[in-house]
């Protein structure tokens, strides 16, 4: 690998009449790895890589407060119902980690020459990572081309992760797939390609490689510090009592009438009919209802939300918790209700699964699903069990090891929506909720029934 020398890189820099930095002649390659190229950026930018390495886009992880402790916890140890969790299939899930190399728990986390910075900062479309490598990319990908090339990130960016998330395109969020990419207005007035065109740190502010925002399948008890406050005034509508409803009901709730508006989303996956010989078909929208690895789906498309309470906090199912498998095992949910001065009525895209514990411990298992021995391969539950648990350093320190007997939980989980914002005059009307309007379950919500109707029905009044 050609390394151009310290004074050239110094009088680039220094150079006034430069716009922009010449990465050409500062990186020219050629480049045989991902971590050769960050090895050079670091002769510049060792400084952005020790920010970034503090980030949870790195670490994975993030101390949160959960109610009655405190967790670290984040993609590297939460237990979802997709593809249930990463330890032991880490060359896999790790691909989309803004890194290089995580193919086991033994992964450095304080190697700066792992960090991915191309990821973020390609900008010629042509980054792709293998999505069996442990991060790397393919081999096929000209990496001299992309440091050359290097820029701000835009949502493209940021989608290469985000709107793939649990396997595929719209499995995971609901609001964000690939249609968010360049959308139209009326798939999001933001990020509206040809009209506001926001990038995504337009809203998620970020300092120091530090992004704002946090999901709560992942990050249950983190600072959010975003919201649609941060650039609109508390009472935005000309309508007093209009303005009187965004005390107790978040703007989301209106303004994203309906998700996954262009790509269909997944809306349950059930693990307990993996392995059998099922035919595999496809629904109205094309998408397989059944594979054999995995078990069956349910898709769909322009969906209605789920409505709750939401106080800024939520709780979550950690690794090793006891459950009780009669029960539907939330994973991920939010926290508030009617009488909470802090909540306020949220919409959500509720995931539900079922998915494998053990009968014994009654715990939920995690396990290894890809490579050798796991059950994509062999279609064995206790043998992917055994293997996942004892790939999982979470399980290994509390010392749990699978018992050998295991069956099926229903779960869910729930995911906020805030994207897919719709044009004020898609936005829902007084009477989808009230009068005759079905929209909101008022009973569910805590009240006696529609509030514009029984005046006597429980209130949800504020702290002043």
């Amino acid at each position: 690998m050609k390394i151009s020398s310290a004074l050239a890189v110094l009088l680039i820099l220094s150079s006034s009449a430069q716009a922009a930095f010449n990465h050409k002649e500062a990186l020219p390659g050629p480049f045989a790895n991902g971590p050769e190229v960050t090895t050079q950026c670091l002769t510049c930018h060792k400084e952005h890589a020790e920010e970034f390495m503090k980030s949870s886009h790195w670490t994975w992880e993030l101390e949160q407060k959960l109610p009655g402790r405190t967790v670290m916890r984040g993609k590297k140890n939460s237990i979802n119902n997709f593809c249930v969790a990463i330890a032991g299939n880490e060359p896999r899930c790790t691909s989309c980690h803004a890194g290089y190399g995580w193919k086991d728990s033994t992964f450095d986390f304080k190697d700066m020459t792992k960090v991915d910075c191309l990821v973020c900062h390609d900008t010629t479309g042509t980054y792709i990572k293998d999505p069996v490598a442990a991060g790397e990319v393919f081999a096929t990908v000209n990496l001299a081309n992309v440091a050359q090339n290097v820029g701000t990130p835009v949502r493209d960016n940021c989608g290469t992760c985000h709107f793939y998330g649990g396997g595929g395109d719209a499995v995971k969020h609901g609001d964000l797939d690939s249609s968010m990419s360049y959308p139209d207005k009326a798939t999001d007035v933001h990020m509206d390609a040809d009209g506001n065109d926001f990038q995504c740190q337009t809203c998620h502010v970020t300092e120091n490689h530090q992004i704002t925002g946090n999901a709560m399948g992942v990050s249950p008890g983190g600072e959010n510090n975003i919201g649609c406050e941060n650039c609109h005034d508390a009472a935005p509508h000309k309508n007093k009592t209009l303005n009187t409803h965004s005390q107790t009901v978040a703007c989301q709730t209106c303004h994203i009438p309906t998700f996954s508006k262009v790509e269909p989303t997944k809306m349950r996956w059930d693990w307990s009919q993996a392995g059998q010989d099922l035919p595999d078909t496809t629904d109205k929208y094309g998408k397989h209802t059944f594979n054999k690895k995995k078990g069956s789906f349910i898709w769909e498309k322009d969906v209605i939300p789920q409505y709750t309470w939401f106080n800024g906090r939520a709780d979550a199912y950690m690794p090793g918790d006891k459950m009780d498998p009669t029960k539907v095992l939330k994973l991920a949910f939010p926290l508030g209700d009617i009488r909470d001065p802090k909540a306020k009525i949220y919409p959500f895209k509720v995931h539900t699964g079922k998915q494998i514990y053990d009968t014994e411990l009654n715990i939920l298992l995690t396990p290894k699903v890809y490579g050798e021995g796991g059950y994509w391969t062999e279609f064995d539950w206790d043998l992917a069990a055994k293997l996942g648990m004892e790939a999982n350093p979470t399980m290994v320190e509390k010392g749990l090891k699978y018992s050998g007997k295991h069956g099926f939980v229903e779960t869910e989980m729930w995911w906020r929506i805030n994207h897919m914002v719709s044009p004020k005059d898609k936005a829902l009307q007084c009477n989808d909720c009230h009068n005759k309007g079905e929209r909101l379950d008022w009973k569910a919500l805590g009240y006696d029934g529609d509030p514009m109707k029984n005046r006597k029905g429980v209130k949800h009044t504020k702290a002043k």
